[in-house]
């Protein structure tokens, strides 16, 4: 999203007859910069808003570097399955702004977000608040308007001073840890996962679902009284040929079908589940991994009589897992990588991750405030010795050369692959969609 405007007079604020884009367009302007942590204006607004009342009977919140949208998945699908209402917040979206809140699964209309906005707005009196932070207001306002059983909340950055956070969650959960925002985390493992792990409340459950974790987890866990549930202690899981054993906090599950989202994160969300105080059969959790699809991570597309992978992965820890699983899932296949990226990723690390499985490289300028260009990406393959396919002015006219180029083989055609950033993955759905 583009970044507040400081603007000598403020904007005019659209009304309840207003459209989702006026809206839209007027948040952008609030304040004066994109990403502004801290929770003490929101928690002032929300007071307004809110009156303290929670979202959902109970509140799982989900941090982390990689992973957090497939546990989100994981644990929507799972939870719907077994006849709950259930309400997620996740961000960024990729091509609608009403993906960011699903209601079982399917958005809300324009005009229920407009009215959550106009609360907001009502609420906030001269409080500035940022892009991210209204729309997060705006969020778990309107969840409120619906019986929810469970409101899963997905974390924007961090986990401490993120908005998100200024709800408490019955279940906190964080995914894996990797070298993220860097600006505003740290730059090491202990000072992001101490941030991550900020969602976590005294005397409830922390789920963590990092192999490796950094040792700040558990300090901040035990500094607060936190319940933490470990990988490789409180619970694990193994792969098999036909399926995959989960063994976990107090129940075992033989068996279980492997999803099409990453293994890992699908044994976290059942650790998460096993805290909640809700029945959950072994039906519901075989059907929910089956189903669980999330547009932009392993997402597998026929176009064209072309075979697409469109995942958003833009780090290099993200990049290694998509590197050990293209070969597994798409055995002996060329791939051709679409890729565009912000300038604030590590794209040499990225591309060295993947420099292994790729066998061509379309390069494509990113045009966002902080896109790189196909030119500054050249850069990070070139201490790679790989000289990209091409170069292109658009990730949509990248990925038009490497259709082309897929289709002219008649014999085993090669994977597409589009990477690299939720802008990315979006133009290029909604390209297909067009």
């Amino acid at each position: 999203m583009t970044a507040g405007k400081d603007l000598g007079t403020p904007p005019q604020a659209p009304g309840l007859d207003s459209a989702l884009a006026d809206w839209l367009s007027y948040l952008e302007q609030l304040h004066s910069s994109e990403i502004d942590l801290g929770l003490q204006r929101l928690g002032k607004v929300d007071a307004n808003l809110r009156q303290g009342r929670k979202p959902a009977r109970f509140v799982i919140t989900v941090a982390g570097t990689n992973g957090k949208g497939s546990t989100v998945c994981y644990l929507s699908t799972i939870l719907q399955r077994a006849g709950y209402n259930v309400g997620v917040y996740s961000s960024p979206h990729m091509t609608d702004y009403r993906e960011r809140v699903l209601v079982n699964g399917q958005m809300l209309s324009e005009q229920a977000h407009v009215g959550a906005f106009n609360a907001v707005e009502q609420a906030r009196g001269e409080t500035s608040l940022t892009y991210f932070e209204f729309g997060t207001l705006a969020a778990f306002y309107l969840m409120q308007q619906q019986p929810l059983d469970v409101a899963i909340l997905e974390v924007g950055l961090g986990g401490r001073l993120d908005a998100v956070n200024i709800v408490d969650a019955d279940v906190a959960v964080v995914t894996r840890i990797g070298i993220d925002h860097v600006a505003f985390l740290g730059d090491n493992r202990e000072h992001i996962g101490y941030e991550k792990a900020g969602i976590a409340r005294a005397d409830k459950p922390l789920i963590c679902g990092d192999p490796n974790p950094p040792k700040s987890i558990a300090g901040h866990a035990r500094d607060i009284g936190a319940r933490l549930m470990q990988r490789g202690r409180q619970f694990s899981f193994s792969e098999h040929a036909a399926g995959w054993h989960y063994r976990g906090i107090d129940s075992n599950l033989m068996n279980l079908p492997l999803p099409q989202l990453p293994l890992q994160n699908a044994a976290t969300s059942l650790a998460a589940l096993e805290c909640l105080p809700l029945a959950v059969s072994a039906d519901a959790i075989a059907q929910g991994l089956s189903e669980a699809q999330l547009s932009g991570r392993m997402q597998q597309l026929l176009y064209r009589d072309c075979e697409l992978l469109l995942d958003v992965g833009h780090n290099p820890q993200a990049a290694e897992y998509l590197a050990e699983e293209i070969p597994k899932r798409f055995k002996n296949r060329p791939v051709y990588a679409v890729v565009g990226m912000l300038k604030d990723k590590d794209h040499g690390g990225v591309f060295k991750a993947l420099a292994g499985c790729v066998s061509r490289w379309y390069l494509g300028s990113l045009n966002e405030p902080r896109g790189n260009t196909a030119v500054q990406l050249k850069a990070g393959l070139t201490p790679l010795y790989i000289e990209p396919t091409g170069e292109f002015d658009s990730v949509e006219a990248a990925f038009e050369q490497a259709l082309a180029d897929a289709q002219a083989i008649q014999i085993e055609k090669p994977l597409v692959f589009v990477f690299g950033s939720f802008y990315t993955v979006g133009r290029i759905n909604q390209q297909i969609r067009s």
